[in-house]
């Protein structure tokens, strides 16, 4: 059966309707859920023995600068501003859904990429 362009405005209008936007998920969960869980639930066993060691649960002060490039983002974090220092400045990011379970170090990069142009010149 070949499909052919919808004419008629109620046809287009209940199309319209059923389209929904893509959710964010992370591992199959919704963010609203993944707000409701522990850090613990969340990330694999090395970024749990971690948690134990830094960052007091429920921090988010303003702008947070910190040299830690291998703090692993967690839900909490959504929505803040982090200053990472990546050498010699801090470069502020706005943490994003998308980057929960990755580092910080992620998203400053630490060295300043070559640029190809001509090969130099010998002696």
């Amino acid at each position: 059966m070949v499909e052919s362009a919808v004419t008629d405005p109620q046809v287009a209008a209940d199309l319209k309707k059923k389209r929904t936007f893509r959710t964010f998920s992370y591992r199959g969960i919704e963010l609203d859920k993944l707000l409701d869980l522990s850090n613990e639930e969340i990330v694999h066993a090395r970024a749990r023995r971690r948690f134990q060691q830094r960052a007091p649960p429920n921090e988010k002060p303003a702008v947070v600068k910190t040299h830690l490039r291998d703090m692993i983002i967690v839900p909490e974090m959504i929505g803040s501003m982090v200053g990472i220092y990546n050498g010699k400045v801090f470069n502020a990011v706005e943490i994003k859904p998308e980057m929960v379970g990755h580092y910080l170090g992620e998203f400053s990069v630490s060295y300043k990429p070559v640029k190809h142009g001509r090969p130099g010149h010998p002696p």
